[in-house]
This record gives C-alpha cells, sequence and structure tokens, in this order.
C-alpha cells in the first residue's frame, strides 16, 4: 500500500518536513554528538546505526503512515534537529506496542530555544487530527530533566518506570487534546 507523503508543517519559527536520503550528513553529526547520545542509547552512533535509523524514519511514512520529520528553522533553513512519532514495538513490560510513540531530538546548539517544545507540538496536534486512538507515549531516560520538562509542557504524564534493556526507563502518556 502505498502512502501519501507526509506532510510538510509549518509552525512561526520551524519547518517540520519529510526525511530523504540526502539528510544523512545532518543526522549523522546529529547522532554522532555525546551532548545528544548522553540519555538516549548512552554512545554516539555509528555512520550505520544512522543510515539505518534515517531509513526507519523513511519506512514508517510508508508503512504506517506516520513517522519522523526534520526540523529546520524558516529563517535559513538551519538544521534544528528530528522530531515525530513511531511504532518501535519496544519490548517495555508493560508494553505500548501500536501505540505511536512521541520523540524529539535536537542539535544542541538549537537547545534553549524552545524549539523541541514548538516542533513536538506541531507534530501532536497533526497526530491529534490525523491517527486514530486518543493516547501517545513517550520515553525518557529518568536523568533527562529537560526533555522530561518538555513532555510535561506537551501534556504528558509521567506513568512511572518501566524495564527498556535492563534498565528503568520513564514511561509517559498522553491523552489526545
Amino acid at each position: 500500500m502505498t502512502r501519501p507523503a507526509p506532510p510538510d508543517l509549518l509552525t512561526p519559527r520551524l519547518r517540520l518536513r519529510r526525511p530523504t536520503v540526502a539528510d544523512f550528513e545532518t543526522s549523522l553529526a546529529l547522532w554522532q554528538n555525546p551532548d545528544v547520545t548522553r540519555f538516549i542509547g548512552g554512545r554516539p552512533q555509528t555512520g550505520e546505526e544512522v543510515w539505518a535509523r534515517l531509513l526507519r524514519y523513511i519506512g514508517h511514512w510508508q508503512a504506517l503512515g506516520f513517522g519522523y520529520w526534520i526540523v529546520e528553522t524558516i529563517d535559513g533553513n538551519r538544521f534544528v534537529g528530528e522530531v515525530g512519532l513511531a511504532d518501535y514495538r519496544r519490548e517495555t513490560e508493560p508494553s505500548f506496542a501500536g501505540t505511536p510513540e512521541a520523540g524529539w531530538v535536537l542539535n544542541p546548539a538549537q537547545h534553549g530555544q524552545g524549539y523541541a517544545t514548538e516542533a513536538a507540538a506541531a507534530a501532536l496536534a497533526w497526530r491529534d487530527g490525523t491517527l486514530p486512538g486518543n493516547e501517545t507515549v513517550a520515553i525518557i531516560e529518568p536523568g533527562h530533566a529537560a526533555s522530561l520538562r518538555i513532555a510535561e509542557k506537551l501534556s504528558f504524564r509521567s506513568e512511572g518506570s518501566v524495564q527498556y534493556h535492563g534498565a528503568p526507563i520513564t514511561l509517559l502518556r498522553r491523552q489526545r487534546a
């Protein structure tokens, strides 16, 4: 089944656009930055891992009709990061497989400007108006205070800790606005 291309989303300062293979170099620089991966996997990613991630982003849209966007500034198209929704079928207890999982990751040079909240809010508004179901989840490393604050601004509420890859991670849920 061929699904429509992901829509571009615009906010006052940002454009969320579909990922393409041309995004590999900027995505690689993002995911090889230890400040980015400190709370996401704990180590910089290899080129092979980033390539698989980018293909997974593209494939999510094709297979499921939702996925991640590349986030850029409207003024000058500066790369900001990656924001979106996924179904990774994570093996957690309890399971949340089948529920869209929100995520956001930004270039550290763009931190502290409200971009993550702005971009994720646009993605969630799109989700609420497009996808079935009322619930979205997120998982966040317990020590990642900045990301937990963003989740709270987006109306996610902590459900406590779940086990993921043998370690505790905070599970958050959000109901459709």
